[in-house]
């Protein structure tokens, strides 16, 4: 039997030991699902309120839209419209507040759905296509360099701040960050690409610059609570070598870092660097099509994203983890825009996103990978305090209410048998209830309460069942 210490010295520091929440980008599938009122609400439900996910972050893409004469990108669903277009009357470019409505259907009703604890971030994958040195918003034409022109750093972000000050005044959506850039030192983002837009921002003096212009206009529109995020690297190799470059003046400006996390090598290196320096670190977007144990079917994907949850806040210690998408399969005989979706993915082998859009039926599918991920997000809250415990095993403690939750997964065949001591609360915990996820969509677990079971000195053994996620919650 394996000792499990969940205790409050193990507690995380980060944005002051307080845990801000679990969200995903809206970005494509919002984009692409938001023509459809029946689908618009029925993701609200199943990702932001409390019968589905209670997801509470939206980060909303902002889109740069590309030259309309360009057809080069082939998926459904990433071609985010911009916000300005050109008017052959008065020969400039003006804003279209409806260009982007079907995100902002969506947006709409996720913060609605999701209630006190919304939390919205914007943020930007590429300037405007005539903004860009290259005349294209999927990058440049060499992707290793800056494709902001340079006369253009100051109008890219007061095309932010102006859409930033529209979501937040004009629709009433509270807006609480903005990020002007997403992997911005990859080598990624290329002039005609076929997936979707993304602009260069070299480490240092440009990455510094749009910082900086982006604060100014922010704060020149009244909008002094939304705070300034940066660098939203692909890598925390990336993310550490960005933050080493800002300047002192821009250090100062930013009041969170966020990464993502498709390469790790040195995530505990930015946890460590984010604990030393003390600022607010976020986990903001990440997701992979793997799978976790042998034979372990429709559960796999769902045990890969437990243990990617894990992982993660164990090395990073952020005070947020956010999906990439929590939609990127679509199914449609029609297809979108001259192109033809993914379709249903095999539920037993990897996929990206824990859901897929029937547009056909309009329904939302979902997986054992979505019942996984609930099994976190529906209980570990805004609010509560992270214990890290260990790589299989994650708890929180919200000192208001006194509860403890902890999440663990089971990767193998076999039950295994774990014994949990809770060390340094000032309370006696008397009992634990338990919900946990397994099997298949058809015949398996979802969130399935197991009933209450009470406790002793504050410790507690159980059987965790073979490929599982299981949460408990003790009061």
């Amino acid at each position: 039997m394996k000792k499990i210490i969940v205790s409050l010295k193990n507690k995380s520091t980060t944005n002051n030991g307080v845990f801000q929440g679990w969200g995903s980008s809206l970005c494509w599938w919002a984009h692409r699902i938001g023509y459809s009122p029946v689908l618009t609400k029925k993701s609200a439900e199943i990702f932001y309120s409390d019968n589905g996910l209670n997801l509470n972050i939206m980060r909303y893409n902002i889109g740069g839209g590309d030259d309309p004469t360009h057809k080069h990108i082939t998926r459904t669903d990433s071609e985010v419209p911009g916000w300005l277009y050109f008017d052959n009357n008065s020969n400039t470019y003006s804003y279209k507040y409806d260009a982007d409505s079907n995100q902002l259907n969506v947006l709409k009703e996720c913060y609605k759905a999701s209630g006190d604890d919304a939390y919205v971030e914007v943020f930007s994958n590429s300037p405007p296509y005539f903004m860009t040195k290259s005349g294209c918003s999927s990058g440049g034409k060499n992707p290793t360099r800056d494709n902001l022109r340079e006369d253009s750093y100051e109008a890219f972000a007061e095309y932010l701040a102006h859409v930033t000050e529209y979501i937040n005044n004009k629709l009433n959506i509270k807006v609480s960050s903005i990020s002007p850039m997403n992997e911005p030192a990859s080598s990624y983002w290329h002039y005609l690409s076929d997936k979707q837009e993304g602009c260069h921002f070299s480490s240092g003096k440009s990455q510094n610059k749009i910082i900086f212009e982006t604060a100014k206009a922010i704060r020149a529109k009244g909008l002094k609570d939304v705070e300034i995020v940066a660098s939203d690297e692909t890598s925390t190799s990336h993310q550490i070598t960005s933050y080493n470059k800002y300047t002192d003046e821009v250090k100062e400006i930013i009041d969170r870092i966020s990464t993502h996390t498709y390469i790790t090598r040195r995530s505990k290196q930015l946890g460590q660097l984010a604990k030393e320096k003390g600022f607010n670190l976020w986990m903001s977007e990440t997701d992979w099509s793997n799978t976790l144990g042998k034979n372990s079917g429709e559960m796999g994907a769902g045990l890969w994203l437990a243990s990617k949850i894990i992982t993660d806040i164990n090395d990073l210690s952020p005070s947020a983890w956010v999906i990439w998408l929590v939609i990127d399969y679509h199914i449609s005989k029609n297809g979108f825009n001259g192109n033809k979706d993914f379709g249903m993915p095999d539920m037993s082998k990897g996929f990206w996103g824990v859901a897929v859009a029937d547009h056909d039926n309009e329904e939302i599918i979902l997986s054992q990978k979505y019942y996984a991920f609930g099994q976190f997000s529906r209980y570990i809250r805004p609010g509560d305090s992270i214990i890290h415990c260990d790589k299989n095993t994650l708890a929180s403690f919200n000192n208001a209410s006194k509860k403890l939750t902890i999440v663990t997964f089971n990767s193998s065949e076999k039950d295994i048998e774990k014994d949990f001591i809770l060390d340094g609360f000032d309370i006696e915990f008397s009992e634990y209830k338990t919900i946990r996820t397994s099997g298949s969509l058809k015949d398996g677990e979802h969130w399935k309460d197991l009933g209450k079971t009470s406790l002793e000195n504050n410790t507690f053994k159980t059987k965790i069942k073979g490929y599982s996620v299981t949460t408990y919650v003790i009061e």
